[in-house]
């Protein structure tokens, strides 16, 4: 067993690669005590979508709501960590084969990805929209990811996100789960607090299963 709790967030250094095309991460100096200031500071700029992050419904449609309406208690609770294979690029129902028929509300999709990315990855699994269908017949209403998204990195017509918008599935993207043995866990995750954005990055931790209160949990 792991030791608890498991960080399955995504350190953030400089010169964290991004989704092409969005603000790079970076933390300019602010105030110094080195130069006669009272206190260190920094300021911090980057895209809503930095390492592990979640996606606000609003990021892929433009009727869904922004983060600030989206229940806390998604993120929090029961979760199945389950390893997958995606030979043809997007993972197919039969990887829920080797489990139970009822899922948690939450399953984490480890497919392999490192813990630190030295460049962006141009290659990873995405999800085919028949595989988030038959997640959500089984229970799931949260999709978590090791991958930057559950769509190909050239798609724009982003399958994997409108069949999680058709299905009320929320999305959390670039987990580290490394290591982490498939299995029955407890997720806390907690995106920044922002207001009107389509989502933000977010630590997420893994405890052992029952260690969320029943009356957290959604």
């Amino acid at each position: 067993m792991p030791d608890f709790p498991v960080d399955i967030s995504r350190l953030l250094t400089p010169g964290h690669p991004n989704w092409p095309g969005d603000a790079p991460y970076r933390v300019n100096a602010g105030a110094r005590i080195a130069a006669g200031d009272a206190v260190n500071t920094g300021e911090l700029c980057t895209s809503t979508h930095t390492g592990t992050h979640v996606d606000a419904p609003w990021h892929y449609d433009d009727a869904g709501v922004k983060l600030q309406d989206v229940p806390l208690g998604v993120y929090l609770g029961r979760c199945q960590v389950l390893g997958v294979t995606a030979p043809s690029g997007l993972v197919q129902p039969d990887v829920l084969n080797s489990v139970s028929r009822s899922l948690p509300p939450r399953l984490l999709l480890r497919t392999g990805q490192p813990a630190h990315w030295q460049v962006f990855p141009e290659d990873f699994a995405a999800l085919s929209p028949a595989f988030v269908r038959e997640a959500a017949r089984r229970g799931v209403r949260l999709i978590g990811t090791d991958c930057p998204s559950v769509d190909p990195l050239t798609s724009k017509a982003l399958p994997g996100h409108a069949a999680c918008r058709e299905a009320g599935i929320f999305i959390l993207e670039s987990l580290n789960l490394e290591g982490v043995p498939d299995g029955e866990y407890d997720l806390v995750c907690l995106p920044l607090p922002l207001a009107e954005v389509d989502g933000a990055p977010a630590r997420a931790l893994l405890l052992p299963a029952g260690s969320v209160p029943d009356s957290l949990r959604r």
